[in-house]
């Protein structure tokens, strides 16, 4: 064994996929060595701890178990995460709420070449490994009002608990996340990229500039307007007035 080499792991329940991507790793990145692939979260877990690895390919989405199931269940993560998936709208969600990095089926060379670019700069900083962390934590917690929303940012990682997010107002390919405290944080991201990182948990575009948490709601009338915490007035646009009133009748009963 060479120790010079990335030690990796592949674990999917897809024979097609461990054989395709064992290929391309030993084809096109001779720093990669593949210790051992697995087919099953749990098979995976017998590897990890016989290898050790600094770097796993794994699957969302196993017959046995997910893989943040499987992940949950280790003592300790060492290593750094590259998960695999087919098109999976969940799944993908989840990954990116995140911050953390996938590959989609079938494995596409270009962007296994940037994943692994991604991971070498990553495992620098640690940050993949504590994104991890956070990811399980979230998964955790059934109270979504207190989940962890990671963004990436050009100053590196910005972590809000979405309890602390009042509205959020977009500006061309930026984001104002307004939060309780009276402060605003700017964002790379546009609307569009928020509203589908923050679906079904509590927030709602109400508006082609706004989207609101429900949970600073205080009242709304029967004009256009919705008022959050803090006396804050935000406008509802005429063709999202009755889905408002419809989503948030239906949180309420859910919540």
């Amino acid at each position: 064994m060479n120790f010079d080499k990335i030690r990796c792991l592949i674990i999917d329940d897809d024979p097609f996929i461990l054989e395709l991507l064992q290929d391309k790793l030993d084809q096109y990145f001779p720093d990669i060595e593949v210790l051992s692939v697995a087919s099953s979260g749990k098979k995976g877990m017998l590897e990890i701890a016989k290898h050790n690895p600094e770097l796993i390919f794994l699957d969302v989405e196993m017959a046995d178990m997910t893989g943040f199931e499987m992940l949950s269940q280790l003592s300790e993560i060492s290593f750094q995460t590259i998960f695999i998936t087919s098109y999976s709208h969940y799944a993908i969600k989840a990954i990116r709420f995140n911050a953390l990095d996938y590959l989609l089926k079938p494995i596409d060379l270009g962007e296994l070449k940037k994943a692994i670019k991604r991971y070498k700069i990553h495992n620098k900083e640690n940050l993949q490994k504590e994104n991890l962390s956070l990811a399980l934590k979230n998964i955790a917690n059934k109270n979504v009002s207190n989940h962890i929303l990671n963004l990436k940012t050009q100053d590196g990682h910005l972590r809000l608990v979405l309890n602390d997010i009042v509205h959020i107002e977009g500006d061309r390919n930026y984001s104002y996340i307004n939060l309780k405290n009276g402060t605003k944080k700017l964002v790379t991201k546009t609307l569009i990229e928020l509203e589908e990182l923050l679906d079904s948990k509590g927030f709602y575009r109400c508006h082609k500039s706004h989207i609101i948490n429900a949970q600073h709601i205080t009242s709304y009338s029967k004009g256009s307007l919705v008022e959050l915490s803090k006396t804050i007035s935000i406008p509802i646009s005429r063709r999202k007035k009755k889905p408002f009133i419809e989503w948030f009748i239906a949180y309420q009963n859910i919540n």
